[in-house]
């Protein structure tokens, strides 16, 4: 009987260590640890929506959890750009629209070239500890701050009722969206640099 309920006993721990280990449980806790670190960002479903697909590279590090977010940042704001600059050429367009969209690209393109400064340099500050990681953390917290202000200067200049129409719309819906990933990759970038 003795015997038994050890065997049974060490089954049951042999199963516990197995399932801990299983890539489901793995992926469970990455899932776990993305929306947790969501939470506190401003718009956290949209946080966890762009960034569930990545659990499997993230695991549970702050690290490359916020590295991750830069890059879907970067990446939805060369998108947008690029939606931007094919709207500049459409046919039948205002000249204040036209302006408006020429100095939003201008805006974007400085967005998009301090979202990339900050993906290479939080991937090449390697284990900096100190007063060096500080300063790593301190260029990606500026740069992806002047990118979110970018993005929110492209808008601004679609104000006024004069450009209310479809194109203002597809727009500010793409400006938006990077806005708010934005937003939430700082946020997350903190955290990381919260817990060093």
């Amino acid at each position: 009987m003795a015997t038994s309920s050890l065997i049974l006993l060490l089954l049951s721990l042999v199963y516990i260590a197995c399932e801990a280990r299983s890539p489901i449980a793995a992926s469970s806790r990455a899932s776990n640890f993305i929306k947790s670190s969501c939470g506190a960002t401003k718009y956290p479903a949209l946080c966890v929506q762009s960034l569930a697909a990545f659990a499997p590279s993230i695991q549970q590090s702050p690290r490359q959890l916020a590295q991750t977010a830069l890059s879907v940042s970067l990446e939805r704001a060369r998108s947008s750009q690029a939606f931007v600059s094919k709207m500049k050429k459409f046919r039948g367009l205002k000249k204040r629209e036209y302006e408006a969209i020429k100095d939003c690209m201008e805006e974007m393109s400085e967005g998009v070239d301090r979202l990339s400064k900050s993906v290479q340099e939080l991937k090449h500050m390697g284990q900096a500890k100190g007063q060096d990681f500080l300063w790593h953390i301190s260029n990606v917290e500026t740069w992806v701050s002047a990118a979110l202000t970018d993005e929110n200067t492209c808008f601004d200049g679609f104000a006024g009722k004069a450009l209310e129409g479809k194109v203002k719309a597809s727009i500010r819906a793409r400006i938006l969206n990077v806005a708010q990933v934005t937003s939430n990759a700082l946020s997350l970038v903190n955290q990381f640099a919260s817990k060093q």
